[in-house]
Formats: C-alpha cells, sequence, structure tokens
C-alpha cells in the first residue's frame, strides 16, 4: 500500500489511533481506528461505510449502532475498527438512496439491489488482507454477525479466534431490514 497518514483521534469512546489508507483517490480514503492495548490478540470489526446510520442517525439500518458498539467494546479491550469506504454494500451513496426508493415501494434491501442490476452484497474484503498484514494482525476476535465476512477472512489464511456478536438496535423502521439479514444472508441475529 503507498501513503499511509497517523494522528491521535479523541473520540466519545475514548483516544484511537487513526490511520487513512488509500482507496485510489485523495478524497475517499480507508480509515482504521486502532486502540494497541490488547493482550493476547486484538478484536477487528470491519465495518462498511454507512453515511446515513454512521453519520445521519438512520433508523433504517443497524449500521451506527453496530459502530458505536465496536467503538466501546475496543477501547476496553483492544483492537482496531477497519472503516471501508464501500457504501450501501458496495454499490454506493447513489445507488443506495435509489435503493432506499424501491424499498419505499415495498422491496427488502436484497430485492431493491437486485433490481438495480447489483448483487445482494457487492463489498470486497480483499483490501483488508492488504491492512491487516501492514498492521502485523493475522489472528484475531471478530466483531460481526456475518458468516460471509467470517468465511472470506478465513480463506485469506486469518486466525478468528471467536466471532463476538454485534447487537442491533431493532426499531419498527428496520425489522424488515433485519429479518431480511437473517433470512436471506444468513446473518446471526
Amino acid at each position: 500500500m503507498s501513503q499511509r497518514i497517523t494522528a491521535q483521534l479523541p473520540t466519545a469512546f475514548g483516544e484511537f489511533t487513526l490511520i487513512s489508507f488509500p482507496n485510489g483517490d485523495d478524497f475517499h480514503p480507508h480509515v482504521v481506528l486502532l486502540n494497541k492495548n490488547w493482550k493476547d490478540i486484538p478484536t477487528i470489526r470491519i465495518h462498511s461505510e454507512c453515511l446515513t446510520g454512521d453519520a445521519l442517525g438512520s433508523l433504517r439500518c443497524d449500521c451506527g449502532h453496530q459502530l458505536q458498539h465496536a467503538q466501546r467494546y475496543i477501547q476496553e479491550h483492544g483492537g482496531a475498527i477497519l472503516y471501508l469506504r464501500q457504501e450501501g454494500r458496495g454499490i454506493g451513496l447513489n445507488e443506495k438512496i435509489k435503493a432506499y426508493a424501491l424499498q419505499d415501494l415495498g422491496h427488502d434491501t436484497v430485492s431493491a439491489n437486485l433490481a438495480l442490476g447489483h448483487p445482494a452484497d457487492a463489498r470486497d474484503y480483499n483490501l483488508v488482507k492488504e491492512i491487516l498484514s501492514e498492521l502485523n494482525i493475522t489472528a484475531f476476535h471478530l466483531i460481526t454477525n456475518n458468516p460471509d465476512k467470517i468465511e472470506a477472512l478465513k480463506n485469506m489464511g486469518f486466525d478468528v479466534a471467536s466471532v463476538i456478536p454485534s447487537p442491533n438496535n431493532r426499531n419498527p423502521h428496520n425489522a424488515q431490514y433485519l429479518d431480511v439479514k437473517r433470512d436471506q444472508m444468513g446473518h446471526q441475529l
């Protein structure tokens, strides 16, 4: 990987080291929130960008809630959050908003993506290998509910020592979304 930029980032959850990793342009780098205070092996959260959930407080998903949980957990146990710029399960923000509009008409998250000509989940985890290798992390506890993410990491040769479930904030606005993640995508909710 090319140039990394590092700085300290105080947050509501404690202080992290913020590291940027290039993503093809200088405007949208992937970032890592790092807390090196782990005892044996670190805890990792691989979090895909969700502007609506992470920054705008959307109740349509559980992304912001999962990110905040990961920040608290990693602040306490040590590890890293890899914040990947893969908005909308990898389809981008504009396409995600189009998918939201289809959901307003009755589609679920999977059928909306498919109707727009995208896979149900277009995220790519290959960059994770580069980032974790650069951080010298080969074994870790993983915060996730996504079995595809676990499988992808194991196939890359990582030792996933344990899986820590990520809580959701089920509400009337995201109940169908969570049901689809469980029933159609196999998430452990």
